[in-house]
This record gives structure tokens, sequence and C-alpha cells, in this order.
């Protein structure tokens, strides 16, 4: 087994403290996924880490752990057209917010990884942190990455067997060179954000 990383379990002990994090904010096509985690205190486990610096192996292997062992967990997905409506940025917000009002029991304080966030509901500024690299620095933010990250691509992997000739089960939405030639031959789906793109569309297809 690996040897057991070094993330912290709170922030402030005794507090019910929800992580979250989201997945998905820079590709083209597909929805960007924010999960909610509430861990126990006690939580550890030697795969845990930022999703991004995890095998696709053990981001499954951790996932089913995490949904069981959590005290309580969601994933919300928004979708390409309310994307382009709030912007990636806060279209992510928005997932993560969507998240947290799901968790039953609902937590105290809410863990987030980056540095924007805003105020919703029961949730003033004394009810958040935001965390820079938080994914790697709380295990209830690194637990949220993985859910986000995973629930996404098996979301991905179902979407390319709608459209099969963009490689989403292999590319994710991102904007490969695989993409972005289907793209200039096929065009756009309903799934792909029309709101950005690279630069290697411009004149923009959208």
């Amino acid at each position: 087994m690996p040897r057991e990383n070094s993330l912290l379990q709170y922030l402030k002990a005794g507090r019910l403290e929800a992580g979250c994090d989201e997945a998905g904010r820079g590709p083209l096509a597909g929805p960007v996924y924010a999960a909610a985690v509430i861990l126990p205190e006690d939580f550890r486990h030697p795969l845990l880490n930022d999703s991004k610096r995890m095998s696709e192996k053990d981001r499954d292997t951790l996932r089913p752990i995490i949904e069981k062992e959590a005290v309580a967990w969601a994933v919300e997905a928004v979708q390409a057209d309310e994307i382009d409506r709030l912007n990636i940025l806060w279209a992510s917000v928005t997932g993560m917010q969507r998240a947290v009002l799901q968790l039953v029991p609902r937590p105290d304080f809410l863990l987030i990884d980056g540095n924007k966030f805003r105020p919703f509901e029961d949730f003033g500024f004394n009810s958040y942190k935001t965390v820079v690299h938080g994914d790697a620095t709380f295990a209830s933010i690194a637990a949220a990455s993985v859910l986000a990250k995973t629930h996404r691509d098996e979301k991905m992997r179902a979407l390319a067997l709608e459209y099969p000739q963009y490689g989403w089960d292999r590319n994710f939405g991102y904007p490969t060179k695989e993409h972005i030639e289907a793209l200039r031959k096929y065009g756009p789906t309903p799934y792909h954000r029309r709101s950005f793109h690279p630069k290697e569309l411009e004149p923009s297809l959208f």
C-alpha cells in the first residue's frame, strides 16, 4: 500500500465540516460536476489525495469507500446551457451550493476548493472557508474531488455512446486534438458549451 498522505482531517475539531470540489471546468463539452462530502473525523485512507494526482484505478477503488463511510455526500451536475448562462466559475459554485443543500445532516461549516465562493441560504461569510489547493490539503475536499471526477467521467462515457465520434470516453470533453478535429468535421452537439472555445477553433464554430 502507498504511504499515507498528510491531508488534514478538519479545520476545527468537533464541527461538522463538508468539503466541496468540482470536476470539469476545462472541457468543451459535458456538465461540470460538483460534490460535497462530510467525512468522519477519523476517516483515513492511503489512496486519498487530490483526484488529479490519483490514477483512474485508485479513484474508482476509493469512490465506493467514500460513499459508504462518509457521514453524508452529494453530487450535482450543472449542464452546458446553464454553464453558458452563468459562466463556468459561477456554474461550479452553483453546483457546490446545490450539493451542500442535499446533505443530511446539514454541515456547520464548508471547506471550498479554490478562492471563489459566495454566501447562500444559511451559509454566510462566516460559515465557509476557501482553500487554494484545498483538494491537496483537506481530506474532505479530496474526497469531494474524487466523487466529482468519477461521477463526471461515468457520465461522459455514457454520452460517448450517443456521440462516439468525439472520443468523450477518452478525452472526457477536454480540448484534445481528437476532439477539436471532430468539432471541425461534425460541428457542436447539444452537450457542447457555447460560451468558450479554444484558439484552434477560431473563428468560432459556435
